[in-house]
């Protein structure tokens, strides 16, 4: 992997990590096109450079990571879900992560949701205020990020309409998916990073630079998209991210038709 294809594959993770696009579909087009081969550390990079991501989100909104220990507790009750389906499916996880099928189907399907979820919730700026957090709802979001385990569902699109769901506004749903991504992620992250390490010391060794570069670009393209997902959902909704991920999604199918190979 280039430097010109590392800067490209981190600002693609800047800006979709934490929109409802899915990062595993965009890094899919984007591996291809380049003639990227999918090996050891590039498959570990892809996981990785989330790191760089998380620190946006830490960087972004520290005063409500130093508020109180119940949020802590309440963001550790939310990854709990993930962490142990996560573990136990690890394997089938794995397996599905090699289908370009099922990303690009659930890219669609998702699109299609996100089109109608404007109309099942709809939202007053003046009228829709932030709500009280509860344990139990915490949970069920929680559990609705599972759904993003089965690629190209988008982990951020999973708990944001199911925090929706339990009531919370778009911006605070929002937000506490992007607050539930630093636990998420940084598991995620940490687990790969650990695993290619004990299997091929190598492959971090010697890319070290290409992770170090790979996660600040990453850090400074996710601040710029948070703060404007968030300003955009607020006035606009998902329906145009709905559109966006058919398109996503009806092109690695069509790339796929027409025979060109695709890797995860």
């Amino acid at each position: 992997m280039t430097i010109v294809q590392n800067l490209i594959l981190a600002i693609i993770e800047g800006i979709t990590e934490f929109l409802p696009v899915s990062s595993t579909g965009h890094m899919i087009i984007a591996s291809s096109v380049m003639g990227i081969n999918e090996n050891t550390f590039v498959k570990t990079y892809e996981v990785s450079i989330q790191f760089g991501a998380i620190l946006s989100v830490v960087v972004l909104y520290w005063r409500r990571f130093f508020q109180s220990l119940d949020f802590y507790f309440k963001l550790f009750v939310a990854f709990l879900p993930a962490a142990v389906i996560g573990l136990l499916l690890n394997d089938y996880i794995d397996m599905l992560l090699e289908s370009v099928i099922v990303v690009a189907v659930m890219l669609v399907l998702g699109g299609i949701l996100l089109i109608f979820v404007d109309r099942w919730f709809t939202y007053d700026p003046e009228k829709d205020h932030d709500i009280e957090l509860k344990y139990p709802t915490a949970l069920k979001i929680g559990f609705f990020q599972c759904i993003a385990m089965i690629p190209g569902t988008s982990r951020s699109a999973a708990t944001i309409i199911g925090a929706m769901t339990q009531k919370l506004n778009r911006k605070q749903a929002a937000e506490f998916s992007f607050f539930l991504a630093v636990p998420t992620m940084l598991a995620a992250a940490g687990y790969k990073l650990l695993k290619t390490y004990k299997e091929s010391p190598a492959a971090i060794t010697e890319n070290i630079e290409a992770l170090v570069i790979g996660n600040v670009v990453a850090f400074v393209v996710a601040l710029l998209a948070i703060k404007f997902f968030i300003s955009f959902l607020t006035k606009y909704g998902f329906k145009v991210f709905g559109y966006y991920r058919i398109v996503v999604g009806l092109a690695i199918l069509i790339m796929w038709a027409m025979g060109v190979k695709l890797q995860v």
